[in-house]
């Protein structure tokens, strides 16, 4: 399923007869949706369906700047919160930490439309927050206000909203709220805090642009566990002795894989050199002594990055200066708060070892 883990267990049981009789039902109510959407003339794009779509969920402090929103939430109460809201909602709200990935995923949805008018395997963003519908019109504004296509919204009035990411078939969700982010990572879903960079940077608004950490993003913490609890020789005699056995894969390998799949359709139409997608993985690993193992695991699932670098432990900061992603995926706090420093936005996938030893310190 979209946004959920899967490895090496016993084969996934068989849809019941009630499960495939909704999914029929579900399919027929698409039908008669789009049977309707078609006799209305319009220049936007439709949303695709959930079950094609790549859907990245997006809360409202992500996408735009509600600091000071937050502070009187916290220090006024919800019902201050809301009058403001309302007394400002002709206010543009400014871009939050995931507003210029947001766009970068838009360029890309219509480059793929460009090329394939009728196709449905694109990104879907919906924006799932647990604001009051009162705040909605503000939210409306600021997004018709930039040109962002976002359809889809789910406001859940005060309550969770992780229970509807799974109903969204939500690939990756985006907060900046990190007992939330928690909460769907428990449930299955690839997510992440984001955080808002020291410094402005140019983002390139002609490609999307994503950096991954290895160890226990793309791949599991199986090899993170050795370094934190026997030590960094053992981990590269562990690393050597299992060359050839793939890792596990980790919580953002899905979306790697999403990613992947978009750029094939680019590739098929002899426009790699053109394309707007580019992956990059940014590792603390070594290449001589423990990459191997990182690169034949992505070739036996049939997946590639752009470029890799390995930094053996040299600080990543300075290196996605140069790479300027939109986003960069990390588990480890100090390589979040290294690259916010030097102006890169950053996404924390609290995941793994690594948390355990940020907690306890």
């Amino acid at each position: 399923a979209p946004g959920t883990m899967s490895g090496s267990g016993p084969e996934a049981p068989q849809p019941s007869d009630a499960t495939e009789a909704r999914l029929q039902e579900a399919e027929q109510d698409w039908a008669a949706a789009k049977a309707f959407y078609d006799n209305l003339v319009s220049k936007r794009p439709r949303p695709p369906k959930p079950q094609h779509a790549i859907t990245v969920a997006v809360s409202s402090r992500a996408l735009f700047d509600l600091v000071e929103e937050r502070r009187i939430y916290e220090e006024q109460g919800v019902e201050k919160y809301v009058e403001y809201q309302q007394n400002n909602e002709n206010v543009t709200l400014k871009p939050g930490p995931a507003f210029y990935f947001v766009k970068a995923l838009e360029h890309v949805n219509a480059r793929v439309l460009e090329l394939y008018p009728d196709d449905e395997e694109r990104f879907d963003i919906v924006l799932m927050t647990n604001n009051h519908a009162q705040v909605r019109v503000r939210l409306i504004n600021s997004i018709n206000h930039y040109g962002l296509t976002i359809e889809r919204f789910c406001m859940t009035g005060g309550k969770s909203p992780i229970g509807y990411l799974t109903a969204y078939l939500t690939n990756l969700y985006l907060s900046a709220d990190s007992e939330k982010v928690q909460e769907a990572i428990e449930a299955g879903i690839a997510s992440a805090t984001m955080f808002t960079a020291n410094k402005d940077v140019p983002y390139s608004d002609t490609q999307l642009r994503v950096a991954f950490d290895g160890d226990a993003v793309l791949f599991s913490d199986e090899s993170e566990q050795i370094v934190k609890e026997q030590g960094l020789d053992r981990f590269f005699e562990h690393e050597q002795l299992n060359e050839n056995k793939p890792l596990a894969q980790g919580l953002l390998k899905v979306f790697l894989e999403d990613l992947g799949k978009l750029q094939k359709k680019f590739y098929a139409k002899n426009e790699r050199l053109n394309c707007p997608i580019r992956t990059f993985l940014v590792t603390a690993r070594s290449a001589a002594s423990s990459g191997a193992r990182v690169l034949k695991t992505l070739r036996s699932w049939g997946l590639e990055v752009d470029e890799a670098l390995f930094l053996a432990g040299a600080p990543k900061g300075p290196i996605l200066v140069k790479i300027r992603p939109h986003i960069f995926f990390d588990d480890q706090m100090f390589h979040i708060e290294g690259a916010q420093k030097l102006g890169t936005i950053a996404a924390h996938v609290p995941y793994g070892i690594a948390q355990k030893y940020h907690k306890s310190a």
